[in-house]
């Protein structure tokens, strides 16, 4: 994958919170994963725009259903990690 290096101003409290939870990875890959989420997240709201224009507004149930839906997702995430740090510990 092709890079350019550009210059960019950030305020030094973040770039210090940045740093350390980039030091593995690194601050390049930690940026550009950073920003590949706002892009990724920019365009999810347009494509919520366009289906708002074509289809109405979400009404309160459908919100409500994916919020719940969303829950749902969350503890069986959780669940699974927990399950994986109890098998991993099992395992040592």
């Amino acid at each position: 994958m092709a890079t350019k290096k550009v210059t960019v101003t950030i305020p030094a409290d973040l770039l210090d919170e940045i740093r350390a939870d980039a030091a593995e990875r690194g601050l390049s890959a930690y940026v550009a994963e950073a920003l590949r989420f706002k892009r990724d997240r920019d365009r999810l709201a347009e494509l919520v725009d366009w289906l708002q224009e074509e289809h109405g507004p979400v009404t309160e149930d459908e919100h409500a259903a994916a919020l719940d839906e969303l829950e749902e997702l969350d503890a069986e995430h959780e669940r699974r990690r927990t399950a994986g740090k109890h098998n991993a510990g099992e395992a040592a």
